[in-house]
């Protein structure tokens, strides 16, 4: 049986960075003071070490394997992936391009989701385990999707007005 740790591996790593880094910023470490920007160094660093995966690992043969049939050249497509995610994780960390960035990696992330559909559906396992079923795939690619948008998008402004500015 799948131990729940090792399916959500990349949801607990990028926990414990966020976490790390607002208790930096919380003892004063200005890069790590905005709660937001934890956010997006977080989602960086995970897209890094994902992004390794397409590359170097073993487990890039099991995302070969995870790219459906309908799609062609799968060796080419996890590869190029590979390189989004890390374009991804270094525009998300300069302020200027986090923005377009961010919103590059979710289009990612929502287009490389039949894979992990096509995963799931057909038993691929990754490094011999099985794939991570829907119900638990779906709300952790909601949680990446959701910690994006949170870095990248502005923080909204409540004015409250007082007796005397009315």
């Amino acid at each position: 049986m799948v131990s729940l740790i090792s399916m959500l591996m990349t949801l607990i790593i990028m926990a414990v960075a966020f976490f790390i880094m607002a208790g930096l910023g919380g003892l004063g470490i200005p890069a790590f003071g905005d709660l937001k920007n934890c956010a997006a160094y977080a989602m960086a660093g995970l897209f890094v070490f994902t992004a390794g995966s397409h590359f170097f690992s073993p487990v890039r043969e099991d995302l070969i394997n995870m790219v459906p049939d309908f799609f062609p050249f799968p060796v080419q497509i996890v590869f190029i992936t590979g390189i989004l995610e890390c374009l991804g994780a270094v525009g998300l960390i300069i302020p200027t391009t986090r923005r377009a960035a961010g919103t590059c990696l979710i289009l990612l992330l929502i287009g490389m989701f039949p894979a992990n559909i096509y995963a799931a559906l057909n038993n691929i396992p990754l490094l011999g385990e099985p794939a991570t079923p829907l119900w638990l795939r779906i709300p952790e690619q909601l949680v990446y999707i959701g910690m994006i948008l949170w870095a990248i998008l502005p923080t909204a402004r409540i004015q409250i007005r007082t007796e005397d500015q009315a």
